[in-house]
């Protein structure tokens, strides 16, 4: 108690997680016995680039085979581990690892840079990952996410709070991208979304300060006060940055 009492919130929010970590990882043994290969966290938890209450916790979960029968047996495990507030963990067999990094490439070059092996062996240390379909999916996921935002600012330019808000959730999404743009761009992408942002930034010639200041925001990081104006006009600036983007990536295919 002695201990707890004189540490820091950080301190005694990374002592609560580590306990949460073991007890999933128990009951995940318990549940799948040998079956259990591998339990990894990914993401921007693994990074370094956590913000609580608002970043994930990401789990992979690998197992040598699973059946409806494995996946029914986990609900207990899962349900509580998705009670305490944290994504239901992708489950994958091993082999499928091995085959599934030309479907999802931009996710496993995520897990490739920014991933901690909390139980078992790491199964994705000898991942090939093809770049073949890369560019497809990065400007694919890039549109997909622009044409979403679009829709999304309809109801969210109501008011300020809500383009803030709008703003801070998005650039999260657009960052994990934008690794996957540097790579394409055959720049070694740093681990962190602040560092992963001002590379892109660098190379593609875009305006930094406009994510600079969505940053902030969505950390509470962010002194001013916005206006109805000043929010709409940070948002048109982050749309025109993030089609900048887009058309370097289209680029590349056209060459």
């Amino acid at each position: 108690m002695a201990t707890l009492a004189a540490a820091g919130p950080e301190a005694i929010g990374k002592m609560v997680m580590q306990h949460q970590f073991a007890a999933f990882i128990d009951d995940l043994k318990a549940t799948h016995g040998r079956n259990l290969a591998s339990v990894i966290l990914y993401g921007s938890a693994a990074a370094g680039d956590f913000i609580p209450d608002r970043s994930d916790y990401n789990i992979l979960i690998a197992l040598h085979k699973i059946t409806p029968a494995d996946l029914r047996n986990a609900h207990a495990c899962v349900r509580e581990w998705h009670k305490m507030g944290h994504p239901v963990p992708v489950y994958f067999t091993v082999s499928e690892l091995q085959n599934a990094a030309d479907v999802f490439p931009i996710e496993f070059y995520q897990m490739d840079v920014a991933r901690k092996v909390l139980y078992g062996s790491d199964v994705l240390a000898d991942l090939k990952i093809s770049d073949a379909f890369l560019r497809h999916q990065v400007e694919y996921e890039l549109r997909s996410k622009l044409i979403l935002l679009r829709r999304q600012y309809i109801p969210a330019s109501a008011s300020v709070d809500g383009l803030k808000s709008l703003m801070g959730e998005s650039l999260a999404s657009f960052s994990a991208l934008f690794r996957a743009v540097l790579i394409l761009h055959g720049l070694e992408p740093p681990a962190k979304k602040h560092e992963i942002v001002a590379l892109t930034v660098q190379y593609l010639k875009l305006n930094g300060a406009t994510f600079e200041k969505i940053f902030n925001i969505r950390e509470k990081n962010f002194a001013r006060t916005l206006t109805e104006t000043q929010a709409n006009e940070l948002f048109a600036d982050y749309m025109e940055q993030i089609e900048t983007v887009i058309d370097s990536v289209d680029a590349i295919g056209k060459q």
